[in-house]
């Protein structure tokens, strides 16, 4: 049955069991998220993961000091590190290659598929049969989207959009389900090649990006859930924190197979989508980013040779001056703020239509998977139908006798187009729509050819990506952003470079470019990554000082409007992503005032009976439990008597387990360490197994006792309950916790150690205010 893709909250149960009110998807009005954000610090996130309403659960990226893992870190010898190491390294390599190989498949596939296509288009074009080369365009594109578009709805709906945000939010410590596994990347490998190859407006790099995320989680976890292997050495590599740092190694191999640029694949991973950075990770991710770069290197080589049909030289860089000599004067300086603006404006009006947009879309797609597929159908149609049509309205231009490229053609590629011309003429906006993606970029940002565009074409065209931009993304097939933002930013830059005309003598090539950088600095708010791609793109360092004036201006006029378009993206979701700086008024807030607000905590003792257990798993979804000791079990001295102590934390998928494995004793004891490791195999506790439904417990079980001490964490985190919200926030972001425990300033007798529970959802600023509404009126900017 299709999920509702729209506000399901109902049905879920708090802490105390009671069921909150389903929400009514017709009162979501548009400045909403997509699923609201839950109004109780108690209750269970849900979030948009691909197309369907799941339940959201936070990563484990801190280090649970039980005695096991003590244990184990204390035996380890130093050829079991070395080896550690050399996987670490192992595993970057063949990130790189897997996805250099398969970057390179799907640009020798989408180059090769619509090559064929559009020569055959060119032969009907040659012929005058012009309805019938509309009739094998538009049909051959209708087939490609109907292939991505059923593969993403009937397979794997996570596969459809960059996963660009999806990304951002795992490495975050957000678990999005689904997101990682070997169908996600074959449905997206599949249908981003009929997406692309199907002339819609969109990209491979966001795809890309996610396909290098995928092989990155597949090789630690050594393969899809159903078939994983089961090799000893891997065990080193099932937990959270090494999956985080593999997957941030794939981002950055995916940004440089889509744009043949390691320093920029490696600044986008800082940047962009990475939340927790340091020097070793930086050097695992540049070796990943190179051995891409070798790859993609051999590869054009062979291609060079003839060996890759109809791929020639296409598909792997878009933009190459380096045999352009480029001058600028301190007079450019004011073109170039003023495309900078243009850009942050521009940038920033694209985020705001196209969160419209996606809202929309989603109350079409919530009608079911046919809906999904006829929507991409329509963009598809209407796409093919504008990229042939249009052509027809620009008047034909006389071939320059002097240029040595052929003029005019109908193949594949080509800056001459002849279309519908008569022959020594050739059709500009032609040349600019009816070819792949790659060539028409390769074509708007070519040097010295002033006269070969018309402005009223370049109107046609900026006109035609600004509708295309918005209505494409969204459509459930993969798709990028990079390539629609970069065809909308070139149009508008060379518009201006003709407009400026003789008052500049900066190329419009060179404007087409930075029209490129400004728009996506203005709508995705990167700029030490864009200009490095930008410049391992054009391979010429004199772009560098006018690159970063542009992409600062565009940057700062698009953050005086809305958030960059992932940001937007993630709030439609409703992901919980923790921003890296608090917001001002929540320094008036203490973390006590949020414990207080939410249910009481729920304890569990050191040494446990087996009936208590299961109630609390059955009676909450919490994912962890403070193990308290009283003083009569573990006397401490100068303690009253009756007072209890933290022992530590214990997570519930440690407690599904010992019911699994019948870990009971008939008498209330502690245990021996032996008895704890003959049972509990370190690894075993790093795999999430929170499925309680299947255990059955027998009545005389539940008379059982069970300790807890071998498996609880010791060594939580915690913060005094007179610690600011704004300061518990840092804290929990910059460590990656999943649960922070709040313990009382001082400790009276018979009361309990632990105040409060904090997780993720409690520290999102929407919950909070929903929790003290009187904090909306001290709203105001970040604070530092």
């Amino acid at each position: 049955m299709e999920e509702e893709l729209y506000n399901q909250i109902g049905n879920n149960s708090n802490p105390n069991g009671e069921e909150e009110e389903e929400g009514d998807p017709e009162s979501n009005t548009l400045n909403q998220p997509l699923v609201k954000a839950n109004r109780t610090l108690s209750s269970i996130p849900l979030a948009l993961v691909g197309t369907k309403v799941s339940h959201i659960e936070s990563l484990d990226y801190e280090i649970n000091e039980n005695d096991l893992f003590k244990h184990d870190w204390r035996k380890r010898s130093q050829a079991q590190v070395l080896q550690y190491i050399f996987l670490k390294w192992t595993f970057a390599c063949l990130i790189g290659l897997f996805t250099g190989l398969i970057a390179t498949l799907i640009n020798l596939a989408v180059e090769n598929i619509a090559g064929y296509k559009l020569l055959a288009v060119g032969h009907f074009l040659d012929q005058g049969r012009y309805v019938t080369g509309l009739m094998l365009f538009a049909g051959a594109n209708l087939g490609l989207t109907l292939v991505a578009s059923v593969l993403c709805v009937c397979f794997a709906p996570t596969a459809a959009g960059p996963g660009i945000p999806e990304i951002k939010a795992y490495l975050n410590g957000v678990d999005t389900p689904n997101m990682f596994g070997a169908t996600t990347m074959i449905v997206k490998i599949v249908g981003s090649i009929g997406a692309v190859a199907a002339g819609l407006d969109l990209g491979k790099e966001g795809p890309l990006v996610h396909i290098g995320s995928c092989i990155a989680s597949l090789l630690g976890q050594g393969g899809p859930d159903n078939h994983r292997i089961k090799w000893r050495w891997l065990r080193y590599f099932n937990n959270d924190r090494d999956r985080r740092d593999l997957i941030t190694c794939g981002s950055a191999a995916g940004v440089c197979a889509a744009f043949r640029s390691p320093v920029g694949g490696v600044l986008f991973a800082l940047e962009e989508v990475a939340t927790w950075w340091r020097s070793a990770l930086l050097w695992r991710t540049f070796f990943s980013a190179a051995v891409v770069v070798v790859v993609l290197r051999e590869f054009i080589e062979i291609c060079n040779s003839g060996k890759c049909g109809l791929f020639g030289s296409g598909g792997l860089i878009m933009f190459d001056v380096s045999h352009v000599t480029y001058t600028y004067h301190v007079t450019d300086i004011i073109p170039i703020t003023l495309i900078g603006v243009i850009g942050g404006i521009l940038g920033s009006l694209y985020n705001h239509l196209l969160h419209k947009v996606l809202r929309l879309y989603n109350l079409i797609n919530a009608k079911g998977k046919i809906h999904k597929v006829l929507l991409s159908l329509s963009v598809s149609l209407f796409t093919s139908v504008c990229l042939y049509g249009l052509p027809f309205l620009a008047k034909c231009k006389p071939c320059d006798p002097s240029i040595e490229e052929r003029c005019p053609t109908n193949g594949r590629s080509g800056n001459f187009k002849q279309f519908h011309c008569p022959k020594g003429y050739y059709s500009d906006l032609a040349t600019l729509l009816l070819t792949t993606n790659d060539d028409a970029v390769r074509n708007i940002f070519s040097s010295n050819t002033p006269n070969e565009f018309s402005m009223f074409s370049l109107w046609i065209f900026f006109v035609l990506y600004c509708i295309l931009g918005l209505i494409t993304f969204g459509i459930a097939t993969p798709s990028g952003l990079f390539l629609p933002i970069i065809l909308m930013g070139s149009a508008y830059g060379r518009m201006l470079g003709a407009a400026m005309g003789s008052y500049t003598s900066i190329d419009q090539g060179l404007f087409a470019v930075l029209g490129a950088a400004s728009l996506m600095a203005g709508s995705m708010r990167m700029t030490v990554s864009l200009c490095v791609i930008f410049l391992e793109l054009t391979n010429n360092l004199l772009l560098l000082p006018i690159t970063m004036i542009v992409l600062l201006i565009a940057k700062t006029v698009g953050d005086s409007f809305n958030p960059s378009i992932y940001d937007i993206i993630l709030h439609l979701k409703g992901l919980p992503f923790l921003e890296a700086n608090p917001e001002p008024w929540m320094r008036n807030l203490s973390v006590g005032e949020l414990g207080v607000a939410k249910p009481p905590v729920v304890t569990l003792q050191g040494v446990e009976k087996v009936a208590k257990i299961v109630e609390v798993l059955r009676n909450t979804t919490h994912n962890a439990f403070p193990v308290l000791d009283e003083a009569e079990v573990v006397p401490q001295v100068g303690v009253a008597s009756g007072a209890t102590e933290l022992h530590g934390l214990i997570l519930r998928a440690h407690l599904v387990k010992v019911l699994k494995k019948r870990w009971f004793l008939t008498e209330k004891r502690r245990t021996e360490e032996w008895e704890v490791r003959e049972k509990f195999p370190w690894d075993e506790l790093a795999e999430r197994e929170d499925n309680f439904d299947d255990v059955a417990i027998s009545s005389s079980e539940m008379e059982m006792y069970v300790d807890l001490h071998p498996l609880t964490n010791t060594t939580p985190y915690t913060v005094m309950e007179n610690m600011s919200v704004a300061k518990a926030l840092v804290l929990f972001r910059q460590v990656g916790l999943r649960h922070l425990l709040i313990v009382p300033k001082t400790q009276a007798s018979g009361m309990c150690p632990v105040v409060g529970i904090l997780t993720r959802q409690d520290l999102r600023a929407y919950n909070i205010l929903q929790a003290f509404p009187h904090l909306e009126k001290s709203k105001g900017g970040k604070a530092q």
